[in-house]
């Protein structure tokens, strides 16, 4: 089911909600670079790249709601949040791909539901429209595989808690990965259902 967020929105940029995002959005090249460093001879820092992705999903959860309880939800900021939650995506997914912690065969699955939104997004400008909103399923396979992310990266280490790590990890991972194919479903019927009301009209 869609989100529609019915409170009026703003042009501004310079909002509290806007500069969390865009200082989520820096810690993208941070994050990739802690977790990669033990690939080019550095020290292991995945505390760090930990730490840095802990403070995303609090800034997450912070613009949205800060946005909606000082009426400070813009247009950039719609763009903003959902661009940061597929780099953090995109960069883990790389960085423990890289590191053989995440198999490449989950990562083209996941990244296959991203090339099938491009191309939906696209079919989508072609006839005039935005972006498709973040649904409830959406932001639930984010947080699942948000979570699922920092497991997997803590199992790769010895000891119960690495086991255990793995374990609640790859199910995250699982849900996570079943739940954002799924809402990736729903964005191409809600496509194929704009695209045919707007055909219908244009040959009425």
């Amino acid at each position: 089911m869609e989100v529609q967020e019915t409170r009026v929105q703003t042009d501004r940029v310079l909002t509290i909600p806007n500069i969390l995002s865009m200082a989520r959005l820096l810690g993208v090249p941070l994050f990739l670079w802690l977790i990669l460093r033990p690939e080019f001879g550095g020290p292991k820092s995945d505390g760090w790249a930990l730490l840095v992705l802990a403070l995303s999903g609090v800034t997450d959860y912070l613009d949205g709601k800060l946005a909606r309880r000082w009426n400070q939800i813009s247009s950039l900021g719609r763009l903003l949040d959902p661009a940061a939650d597929r780099l953090y995506i995109l960069s883990t997914l790389l960085g423990l791909t890289w590191r053989e912690i995440l198999p490449l065969w989950l990562t083209l699955v996941l990244l296959a539901r991203e090339a099938v939104l491009l191309v939906m997004v696209g079919i989508l400008r072609r006839h005039g429209y935005p972006p498709p909103q973040v649904n409830f399923l959406g932001k639930a396979a984010t947080f699942n595989l948000m979570y699922a992310f920092p497991l997997l990266l803590l199992s790769d280490g010895s000891g119960w808690p690495a086991s255990l790590a793995a374990i609640f990890g790859w199910a995250f991972a699982g849900w996570g990965t079943t739940l954002y194919w799924w809402a990736g479903v729903l964005y191409v019927v809600q496509v194929r259902r704009l695209v045919r009301a707007d055909t219908m009209a244009t040959t009425d």
